[in-house]
């Protein structure tokens, strides 16, 4: 099968952009020609190595000027990269799309979907992942989303919970699924349990919730003063959380990391990894960190974590937001070594099971399959 995948920037190092990665060499491995059009080139060098197989198409530079103007009007308020889709990135992937000679276009975030849903040719099957959960469609996003989902032929979410949500919103004429990311690999690094380290790692924006996290971690140190708390990440929260450390005098306990291009071996010095998220389409950095066996320990956000967690057995959940309960489950984990190491396994082995590089494929060509054949009923 000829199978396109459309994102905003392939050559990011964003969490969808990896997650896309594997999917498609999970695709190309398994014999489908596989197309990658990247609506942005925002950087020389992907991020990530690409499959072999792959073709990856580039439709702009983000050096030519294509961006100095505001944002296209064919693209809703709501849409949190919409700064990016400027006339010119609109028009070149709109252009793309109505050219396409393939089977199947998948798309990855709320622009492109609508892109798809507007100019590619009626013979193609669309399916527009989401890669946020749809609490976060404000603004002109979410009447765009639902009116104009639904000449997808199929809508993928990450969990259940917001297929549902996605069924509700968009009725019962569109297809749904739930299928959650896979991990980039089983091939990383195995934590150490006896470390005493904390990971935590997300771009430092208000979602992520770090402030909660270095505020129940001045808890963990008042009883754990050996333990340190180490976040990976950039963004543009980084100047407050600093201050925050400074704030609460812990300069020697937290300490924020930067960005890493290999964070498996980070994570592979510590034993422990903290989630602490307003909110999660899915929460794939806290099944990697699982996959290594790091403890987890995690608010009980909307929507992923309690379907990565099962509690008590791979990991705690605590209450989203309740900064006590999060430094309480921390201080169990650590004060345990036991409980560490047994969390730590069982996370490991619940997660190479059911998120293994390849755990996805055979659901996707169940998916791809029906949608063919529902188009030939209907032809």
């Amino acid at each position: 099968m000829r199978i396109t995948y459309a994102l905003m920037n392939a050559n990011g190092m964003g969490g969808t952009v990896r997650t896309i990665n594997t999917q498609v060499a999970a695709m190309a491995d398994a014999g489908h020609e596989v197309e990658l059009i990247s609506a942005l080139r925002w950087r020389r060098n992907p991020g990530f190595p690409y499959h072999p197989a792959v073709r990856i198409r580039h439709l702009t530079e983000a050096g030519s000027g294509v961006l100095d103007d505001g944002p296209s009007p064919e693209i809703p308020e709501g849409e949190p990269f919409r700064h990016r889709f400027t006339p010119g990135v609109v028009d070149a992937v709109a252009d793309a799309f109505s050219r396409l000679d393939t089977d199947v276009l998948i798309t990855t975030r709320p622009a492109l979907n609508l892109l798809a849903a507007r100019h590619a040719p009626e013979p193609v099957i669309r399916i527009g992942q989401v890669h946020n959960s749809i609490v976060q469609l404000c603004g002109d996003l979410r009447p765009a989303v639902a009116a104009e989902y639904r000449r997808l032929d199929a809508v993928v979410t990450l969990t259940e919970t917001d297929r549902l949500g996605y069924a509700g919103l968009l009725g019962p004429g569109v297809r749904t699924a739930a299928l959650p990311n896979a991990l980039h690999s089983l091939d990383e690094p195995r934590c150490d349990p006896a470390s005493k380290v904390v990971a935590a790692a997300g771009t430092l924006a208000r979602r992520k919730g770090f402030p909660m996290l270095i505020k129940a971690f001045a808890q963990v140190v008042a009883r754990h003063p050996d333990w340190k708390l180490r976040i990976y990440g950039h963004g543009p929260g980084r100047e407050r959380l600093q201050e925050l450390i400074f704030r609460l005098h812990l300069y020697n306990h937290v300490h924020l990391m930067g960005q890493s291009e290999r964070l498996s071996a980070e994570f592979a010095k510590a034993s422990v990894f903290a989630l602490s998220s307003r909110r999660e389409a899915f929460g794939m950095v806290l099944a990697e960190a699982m996959s290594q066996g790091l403890a987890p320990v995690s608010f009980d956000c909307p929507f992923g974590p309690r379907e990565i967690i099962t509690h008590g057995r791979d990991g705690l959940l605590v209450p989203p937001e309740d900064t006590d309960a999060l430094a309480e489950a921390l201080c169990r984990v650590i004060g345990d070594g036991a409980e560490r190491a047994r969390l730590g396994a069982e996370a490991a082995r619940s997660t190479r099971a059911r998120f293994g590089p390849r755990s996805q494929l055979e659901a996707w060509e169940s998916l791809l399959a029906d949608l063919r054949a529902a188009r030939l009923t209907t032809a």
